[in-house]
């Protein structure tokens, strides 16, 4: 199965999903959540493949949503949209975590918003020293979707958490190894041939122990998942129908700082 904006391959049950958007550090934009949500469905039905590499093309994993579009949405009013944009975002991190399958994050470059969310629904995160990390979307004055809000505050402690969701400020790759936020930091020219390493070993690891093990690490915060899902989808609708979110994106694209109003 081929996609516009979203790359798949399999080698030897190792299944690669790539971002494919290089020219916009891999934003999400038009289909691509959907088809990312796809194409990790079929590699989770897949019997044949027994572990999935999510990684970017280019010099980013991904930058998060694309503020020009997400303007655009804003600007005139298409909550409905939107709202199918979040449903999407929903359904990458339920397959993520709902496949019996081992998935790695192999982290090449900037990981934002929607991308550092991605990277932390994953099972585990190889970076590479290029690597960075930001919950950016205060910035445009939007709230944390894909899960950030369950996952960050289970890997990081809270004041750490409200810090990087309050500021959104870069986190370089030595300080995500630090705090656990990735398993393991490598050079940039060693990333593929590491990320392929781990996988192949989790490749020949037992796979319904694996499973067994994956599901009992997440069994006991599946339902608080969906709860923050649902309230992260309530709270961003709320921030896209506000005016520092069209605020937000309105400075962005004109490349000055945003005056957020609280309304």
């Amino acid at each position: 199965m081929s996609y516009e904006q979203i790359d798949v391959s399999e080698e030897s049950g190792i299944t690669t999903i790539t971002l494919n958007r290089p020219e916009k550090l891999n934003a999400l934009a038009g289909h691509m959540r959907r088809d990312l949500a796809e194409a990790i469905e079929v590699a989770g039905a897949e019997r044949n493949v027994r572990v999935v590499v999510i990684t970017g093309a280019g010099r980013a994993f991904c930058a998060g949503g694309d503020v020009a579009a997400m303007s655009e949405l804003i600007e005139r009013q298409d909550a409905e949209e939107f709202s199918r944009l979040l449903g999407s975002a929903r359904r990458v991190v339920t397959a993520i975590r709902q496949m019996a399958k081992p998935v790695i994050a192999s982290i090449n470059g900037p990981a934002f918003g929607a991308g550092c969310n991605l990277a932390l629904a994953c099972d585990l995160r190889i970076a590479a020293t290029t690597a960075t990390f930001s919950q950016s979307f205060a910035k445009v004055g939007l709230h944390p979707d894909w899960g950030g809000t369950y996952f960050l505050p289970r890997l990081v402690t809270p004041n750490k958490a409200c810090e990087m969701f309050f500021l959104g400020e870069v986190m370089d790759a030595a300080e995500a190894l630090r705090l656990g936020v990735v398993n393991k930091v490598v050079e940039p020219e060693d990333l593929q041939v590491e990320t392929r390493k781990l996988a192949e070993r989790l490749r020949d690891a037992p796979a319904i122990a694996l499973a067994a093990a994956k599901q009992a690490v997440y069994m006991s915060q599946a339902a608080e998942l969906e709860e923050m899902l649902r309230f992260e989808t309530e709270a961003q609708m709320r921030c896209f129908e506000s005016h520092d979110g069209a605020e937000g994106c309105r400075a962005f694209l004109q490349k000055r700082a945003p005056k957020f109003t609280g309304r």
